[in-house]
């Protein structure tokens, strides 16, 4: 008997080969969901739907009524909504100074404006308690440079999440974040193919390692199961780095220097400007 038997979720974000979103959707449905999963490419979508033995739909977190054609497009298909999960977002890494207004704009509407109406849109449509799970970064509780319009939006959706289990735990509406560092998933596959840069993170966390869509996804069970008696938190599953810093900037670029990496090869370096000491 699979710790989330008879409920049904939905995984939003769930559009690239074995991202997080995935890794979520199947961890849910062995442990007895059914899925609705969705995102904006409907091929990868209909390959997972049809694993899973579960459904898709098309949905661009930033467009109102992608969301509200969802959650009817669940409800319609299994009769009701038990668990919310949001995967979405954009790692942006550019120089606060840098930074457009466009990019900025681009950022709320993804990772607030689309992030809060979704969650508007769970909470309408659990009508019978539910788990509201919102994937965020310990970079929304302790620093990293050249990162400010992701961690900012990221932290004020954290904000909301507690508002919402204020709000909503009379109906039984449980509502959490879960923040992951540094993740062997496609988002970070640029980085992982360079030992170097990842030994500077590796080395931050008091467990050893950086962390896994494995790791997100058992997080994410726990939230969505009955035994999860935790509302308005932000789990953070970092492997400890929190007792501890990520890396400077500058501290990357001079490791990437040592190992005789070529400067274009530093995919950090885009994140580095005059200040920061970079040439």
């Amino acid at each position: 008997m699979g710790r989330l038997d008879g409920k049904v979720g939905i995984v939003l974000g769930a559009a690239t080969k074995d991202n997080i979103g995935q890794v979520i959707a199947r961890r849910f449905t062995q442990e007895g969901a059914k899925v609705m999963v969705a995102g904006r490419h409907e091929d990868v979508l209909s390959t997972l739907a049809d694993e899973i033995d579960g459904a898709y739909a098309i949905c661009d977190i930033t467009v109102e009524e992608d969301i509200e054609a969802l959650m009817a497009a669940t409800l319609e298909r299994f009769g009701k909504v038990d668990i919310g999960v949001n995967c979405t977002g954009w790692g942006l890494l550019k120089p606060f100074l840098d930074t457009t207004r466009e990019e900025l704009e681009a950022m709320v509407a993804l990772q607030y404006v689309g992030v809060f109406q979704y969650l508007q849109g769970l909470v309408r449509a659990m009508k019978d308690g539910g788990s509201i799970i919102q994937l965020s970064t310990e970079t929304a509780t302790i620093m990293f440079e050249s990162h400010a319009a992701y961690m900012g939006t990221k932290a004020g959706i954290d904000h909301v999440i507690r508002t919402v289990a204020n709000e909503f735990g009379s109906r039984g509406i449980k509502a959490n974040s879960i923040s992951l560092g540094v993740n062997d998933s496609p988002m970070a596959a640029a980085v992982f193919h360079m030992p170097v840069i990842i030994e500077q993170f590796r080395k931050a966390y008091p467990l050893g390692r950086v962390g896994t869509s494995d790791d997100v996804a058992a997080a994410a069970v726990w939230l969505a199961s009955d035994e999860s008696f935790m509302t308005g938190e932000n789990m953070h599953v970092t492997g400890g780095l929190r007792l501890r810093r990520n890396p400077m900037l500058a501290e990357i670029a001079a490791a990437c220097e040592e190992a005789g990496m070529a400067p274009e090869e530093n995919l950090f370096r885009m994140g580095l400007s005059e200040e920061h000491g970079a040439s």
